[in-house]
């Protein structure tokens, strides 16, 4: 039975049926009185007394009073009884509300488990799609990765194949220069067999006396001549040891059959990092006398020793690009006059401190000069000109003023040193693309021309001819940021500097000594005017490797003074042409980019090595927007040089392009220059692959006056 159930029959039933059983009992006593009256009536035969009345009333008052109580007390339990079945009523509703509300308490859970179900289920769905995302994007990584890798087989294939083909064509070449020299040699033994018969045949012929022993003639100078007996000495033929003329000092006679330069007039073919090198005078060696522990210990506290500081490494060269010309060009003999020179000059340089700031690298610029940059970088961009419709061709100087080879070569150099003026012809030996190789003197140069990088994007490009030859570019960069540069008639640029949208101007490159009508320097290394360098700071703190630095400060680095005096503002072409100035600044050797044999390619897994040292370069422009960093590139000791400058060119190009296509690093603010194999950093001349490198450094100092501090 229910609660309900239970209520109505223990309480509402018996309220229900007293009720019922006193309705009866409260009207027959109400018609008691009436009845009474009524049967008194019928008996008297007429109307009761006024006393009889009287005591009927008292004799029925009692019974009414207790008729009236018993109603009252009947409609007390109505009331009790009404009042239960509401209060069952209300009960009934509270039990009802109840239900219902555990019923919706019970839905709301139920929807609140398939709500949490469905978050479950739609977790699990996003789960599984950011995991077959993931799969996805591995996939392709994979796939990314594959097609680089065969891309690069094919590139290395396709090199090998035309380096086979190649050696295959100086194989027949030479296969038939040998076999042309044999016909040669042939015919000449064949002569000589000839004329030796026909001496035979004349000999026979002569008297019996001619055939006695000859008496000694006298000679002009009353000297006997050497007697002969009557036995002929035979002739010699080729592959005897008849002795040949030699063609110089230390050159080896010509062997039969084998085709020299001289015969030839042209020099044999060779690929960049691929073919045969050619043959050279041989370098002088250097004799190492210092042990790995004693190497280290310079390369610690370099101002300690007056040695040519090496990398502590296996086959180390030298830390400086000035040492490495040094030991190539003199070998031991100047490396010993150096290290005396560096003696003779400690007191001297022990005075000058290691700078500590830019602008303390700098005391020797005047104030004048620094003062007066600002306002004829105005007026050279102001200047009048007249409008070209085409881009200049620049001129290849025909002569140059150079320093005669001793200086050059590095073997004697000191301030008192006599320079050379005679004038050497400047030789045009290739043009690729848009880079020139000249000959100078005993060196080869390549020039590179970094418009067409600068164009990239621009929105105008227009020249104006200016005043002494000098030509005026303007690039106009989307937003109304321009790049304005004044080059002379060989492409050097005397000034350069960037407009922003806000009209200020920032100074990247200044020449004053370029400037008037003084006469050109040419190309010449105008650092062998000064006397060799002493490294006074640690290796660590000059050099980085950025694949063993990789958590260094970049930006700290980039920031740090030349590690000694600047003596003048230079070009950035006397930068790029003097190992001497570039030794002043600090280098980052990107060798996390390692670039495969005879290609400039970066490759995009490397290219993200790239993204710490960018970030500091473009922290470094943040504060100075007219800062510069060369971009030196490097192949190893195997090709021709000729080959391995063009190669070197295009990597310091490519990775140019790549901070600016990549991180966003303007590039008028990216100088570059290849140097092929002239300055390796292992002495090796088979393969390497630290060899094939890029170095950074900020030239800022060099190029331009810096603006005193505060």
């Amino acid at each position: 039975m229910s609660f309900r159930s239970r209520l109505f029959a223990t309480v509402a039933l018996p309220v229900l049926s007293s009720a019922l059983i006193a309705t009866p009992t409260l009207a027959d006593a109400l018609m008691k009185p009436f009845e009474v009256a009524q049967e008194s009536t019928d008996q008297g035969q007429g109307q009761p007394s006024e006393e009889e009345l009287l005591q009927q009333q008292q004799d029925t008052q009692p019974a009414a009073e207790e008729e009236q109580q018993g109603q009252a007390e009947e409609q007390k339990a109505a009331e009790e009884a009404e009042r239960a079945a509401a209060e069952q009523k209300a009960a009934e509703e509270e039990a009802q509300r109840a239900a219902a509300d555990e019923q919706k308490a019970a839905e709301e859970a139920e929807r609140a488990a398939a709500e949490q179900k469905a978050a479950e289920e739609e977790a699990q769905r996003a789960a599984a799609e950011e995991q077959q995302a993931a799969e996805e994007a591995e996939k392709a990584a994979s796939e990314q990765k594959a097609a680089e890798d065969e891309a690069q087989r094919a590139a290395t294939e396709e090199q090998q194949r035309q380096a086979d083909e190649q050696k295959a064509a100086e194989d027949a070449e030479k296969a038939a220069s040998e076999q042309k020299a044999a016909e040669d040699e042939a015919q000449r033994a064949a002569e000589e067999q000839r004329q030796a018969e026909e001496q035979k045949a004349a000999e026979e012929q002569k008297p019996a006396e001619d055939q006695q022993a000859e008496q000694p003639v006298e000679q002009p100078d009353g000297s006997a001549a050497e007697t002969t007996t009557g036995e002929e000495q035979p002739a010699t033929t080729t592959g005897e040891s008849e002795q040949q003329p030699t063609t110089g000092e230390g050159e080896q006679p010509a062997v039969a059959g084998e085709e020299t330069p001289a015969e030839t007039g042209t020099e044999q073919p060779a690929t960049a990092e691929t073919g045969e090198t050619p043959a050279t005078e041989p370098v002088p060696e250097v004799v190492d006398t210092l042990t790995e522990e004693q190497k280290q210990e310079i390369a610690e506290d370099p101002g300690k020793s007056d040695e040519t500081v090496v990398l502590p490494v296996e086959n180390g060269a030298a830390v400086l690009d000035s040492d490495k010309d040094a030991d190539n060009s003199g070998g031991q003999k100047s490396r010993d006059q150096r290290r005396k020179q560096r003696e003779e000059l400690r007191a001297q340089e022990e005075e000058a401190p290691v700078p500590d700031s830019d602008d303390s690298a700098q005391t020797a610029i005047s104030e004048e000069v620094r003062e007066a940059v600002s306002g004829k970088i105005e007026a050279g961009n102001r200047e009048e000109g007249r409008r070209v419709k085409r881009a200049p061709d620049f001129e290849v100087p025909e002569t140059t003023n150079i320093i005669n080879n001793t200086v050059i070569n590095n073997t004697v150099i000191n301030n008192n040193t006599t320079i050379d003026n005679s004038v050497t012809q400047v030789n045009v030996i290739e043009r690729v693309e848009n880079r020139t190789v000249l000959e100078v003197g005993d060196q080869l140069i390549v020039r590179g021309d970094d418009r067409p990088r600068l164009r990239r994007d621009s929105e105008e490009v227009y020249y104006d001819n200016l005043a002494r030859g000098r030509v005026r570019e303007t690039i106009v960069r989307p937003g109304g940021v321009q790049i304005v540069t004044i080059y002379n008639r060989y492409g050097d640029i005397i000034q350069r500097s960037r407009v922003g949208r806000d009209g200020r101007e920032y100074i990247l490159v200044y020449a004053p000594e370029l400037e008037d009508d003084s006469p050109r320097p040419g190309l010449v290394d105008v650092g062998y005017e000064l006397p060799p360098m002493r490294l006074r700071i640690p290796v660590s703190d000059y050099i980085i490797d950025t694949s063993s630095n990789p958590d260094r400060d970049y930006y700290e680095f980039l920031s740090e003074p030349p590690v000694e005096r600047v003596e003048r503002v230079y070009t950035i072409d006397e930068v790029k042409h003097s190992a001497r100035l570039r030794d002043k600044v600090r280098r980052i050797d990107l060798d996390t980019i390692t670039f495969a044999t005879a290609s400039a390619e970066v490759p995009m897994s490397q290219a993200r090595t790239l993204r710490s040292v960018a970030d500091a370069m473009q922290k470094v422009l943040d504060k100075d927007p007219g800062e510069t960093f060369l971009i030196e590139g490097h192949t190893d000791a195997v090709g021709s040089d000729k080959s391995n400058l063009v190669l070197s060119d295009e990597r310091a190009e490519s990775v140019a392009s790549l901070l600016t296509d990549v991180y966003g690093i303007p590039p008028e603010n990216l100088q570059t220059q290849g140097y092929g194999e002239r300055f390796l950093k292992v002495k090796t001349s088979i393969a390497e692959q630290q060899n094939r490198r890029v170095t950074i450094r900020r030239v800022t100092t060099l190029v331009r006056p810096m603006a005193r501090a505060n």
